[in-house]
């Protein structure tokens, strides 16, 4: 299988296709069916996925104001709430609680093959959640509530000029592509925004937990991906550590608690 200019898969695609591969021959050689595996290409089943790109926030705010009123809200929230694009097209009314601040996932919208749309679960069940918006986007949010109202509570928050459910080709080829030219912003994916919001939470000092949550996700996997670490954090762990011996050493009591301690940490990187 070809991968490189021109194919149809990537890379990552091939390693995955490899090691099912692999796996059966495994078991066909324990069957003894043939005598050895010949899947034998070192770390050919080893994933190497590109590290996705992220925006700084000015990008993200820049890219909000040329894409337009109808879809600005659509883009801080996929950034700022971290929300997939089928959360985003699927969100209805009474899923958006202006005064708490809270937007509730429990459904995507889905296109079906043949045409058409149809509601689905998220992708799991840990994709069911409520996420906090932070005050800083809800200025557009509520605009958005009022330029372009929908009809009842199950009306669906982002659509087409028309009113009908967005389709994402379209958006990509009408709208996307458009207004990343006019932010002067390289190719990007919709759901590249998702990861730049999943990477300033962890910048921002969510926790391993509180990041599963936001994400949606039911495994730490993911979510370890963002929690990279740095010098600056490096340097305020190893001063929290200097300053409990010292006071361990002393006899004093501690100055702080360890939770304190902790938020220091993260407020410092």
């Amino acid at each position: 299988m070809r991968v490189g200019a021109g194919s149809r898969v990537g890379a990552v695609t091939v390693a995955k296709t490899y090691r099912l591969l692999k796996a059966i021959m495994n078991a066909a050689a324990d069957d003894g069916l043939i005598r050895r595996n010949p899947c034998r290409i070192k770390g050919a089943s080893v994933e190497k996925s590109p590290e996705r790109p992220v925006l700084s926030v000015r990008q993200v705010f820049d890219l909000a104001e040329v894409i337009g009123p109808r879809y600005r809200a659509m883009v801080l929230l996929a950034v700022f709430g971290s929300l997939r694009w089928g959360e985003l097209a699927g969100l209805q009314r009474r899923d958006v609680d202006l005064e708490a601040r809270t937007i509730r996932v429990v459904r995507q919208l889905v296109e079906v093959r043949g045409g058409g749309f149809a509601f689905g679960p998220p992708k799991s069940e840990a994709g069911k959640r409520i996420v906090v918006v932070p005050d800083a986007v809800m200025p557009a949010l509520r605009q958005h509530t009022i330029a372009f109202p929908a009809p009842g509570d199950e009306g669906l928050v982002f659509t087409t000029p028309t009113g009908r459910p967005l389709p994402h080709s379209r958006f990509r080829s009408r709208v996307w592509l458009p207004a990343l030219r006019a932010a002067g912003l390289p190719l990007i994916h919709f759901h590249d925004l998702r990861h730049t919001g999943n990477q300033l939470a962890a910048d921002a000092g969510a926790g391993l937990r509180e990041l599963i949550d936001r994400m949606g996700h039911s495994t730490t996997r993911a979510a370890l991906l963002y929690l990279h670490g740095s010098d600056e954090r490096q340097h305020a762990v190893a001063d929290a550590m200097s300053e409990l011996t010292k006071d361990a050493l002393t006899g004093q009591r501690p100055r702080r608690s360890g939770t304190q301690r902790a938020r220091k940490c993260r407020t410092a990187s």
